[in-house]
Parts: structure tokens; C-alpha cells; sequence
């Protein structure tokens, strides 16, 4: 299956010259739903994975089905405000402004070990501030899983102490 037939490109989304990369074609496609989730898991299958982070808020559907398939739990990492407990807090630069977010304080035991997810890596800067936040409660960070990489942007150059997996590679916008 090529996953990429799949997404929807939206010209000019949030702002003018991006060329925002639309999962929500996938995510509607049962067939393209299940192999993304399906593909994803497989690469992860026997590496001990306790937690599965999924960033806001495109994360949570992957992750959620990638911490069922795993056998793990599942941690969502949040907009300011959004989480009822007590949090730890990460401010980041996106390719199109600033942002903040938020993990529950008791979300990440000390020596987790950690999965995180999001649906589309950009330059890096929010996972990077995700992973901030885990380490900070103690977690081990196995490995950063995307259904999208924007390669163009090269964000694996911002994360060189990361593995990093991703299922459809954009090289240019």
C-alpha cells in the first residue's frame, strides 16, 4: 500500500507557503488506517516499549492504537490548560510561530521506557521539547515514530541522539 496516496495536500495551511500534510484522508481510510498502525507497530514489536507519548493532537489516534498493539500504556502530551492534574510545562518554536506543552507530573516513571508519536515531523522542534518533558520525569526515549517526515526541513539534524521512524518521506514541499 503507498500510504502517500493517501494524504491530502492543503496549500497555504496555517499560512501562506505551507504545505500543510492532511493525515485525515488517511485516518478515514480503514485499509490505509490499519496498515499505517499495522506498519508502525511492526517496527516496534519486541523493544520493551512501557509508554507510548502521543503529541497533540494527531498523536493521540496513532498512539493510542500503537500503545494497544504494543502492550503499553498510553501518555498524551497536551496544550497548556488541558490537563486536570499537576504538569510539567515546554515551551518550543514551530516552523510557523511558538507554542507550549504540557505532560502530567506522574505521567513518566523513572526508567519507562518511552515511545514517541506524532503524526508529522517538521523541524523538529515540538517532539523536541516532548522529549524534554519526558526526560525530565526520568523516562529512556527508545525511539520517535511519524506517520510524515518533511526530510526538506531537515529535522533529523536537530535530532542526532534520537532513532527515528517514519513512514512516508516528503523531500520537498
Amino acid at each position: 500500500m503507498i500510504l502517500e496516496n493517501f494524504v491530502r495536500t492543503v496549500p497555504d495551511f496555517p499560512k501562506k507557503g505551507i504545505m500543510f500534510r492532511d493525515i485525515t484522508t488517511l485516518l478515514k481510510n480503514e485499509q490505509a488506517l490499519r496498515y499505517c498502525a499495522d506498519q508502525l507497530a511492526e517496527h516496534y514489536q519486541g523493544q520493551k516499549i512501557d509508554k507510548v507519548i502521543g503529541i497533540e493532537s494527531r498523536g493521540f489516534i496513532i498512539g493510542g492504537l500503537l500503545a494497544y498493539k504494543l502492550g503499553a500504556g498510553f501518555v498524551p502530551v497536551r496544550k497548556p490548560g488541558k490537563l486536570p492534574a499537576q504538569t510539567l510545562r515546554g515551551e518550543y518554536q514551530l516552523e510557523y510561530g511558538t507554542d507550549a506543552m504540557e505532560i502530567h507530573s506522574d505521567a513518566v516513571q523513572s526508567g519507562d521506557r518511552v515511545l514517541m508519536h506524532d503524526d508529522l515531523l517538521a523541524t523538529g522542534g515540538t517532539i523536541e521539547a516532548a522529549c524534554t518533558l519526558v526526560k525530565r520525569l526520568g523516562g529512556t526515549i527508545v525511539s520517535l515514530g511519524f506517520i510524515i517526515e518533511l526530510s526538506f526541513l531537515n529535522p533529523r539534524k536537530r535530532l542526532p541522539q534520537y532513532d527515528i521512524f517514519s513512514l512516508i518521506q516528503y523531500e520537498s514541499e
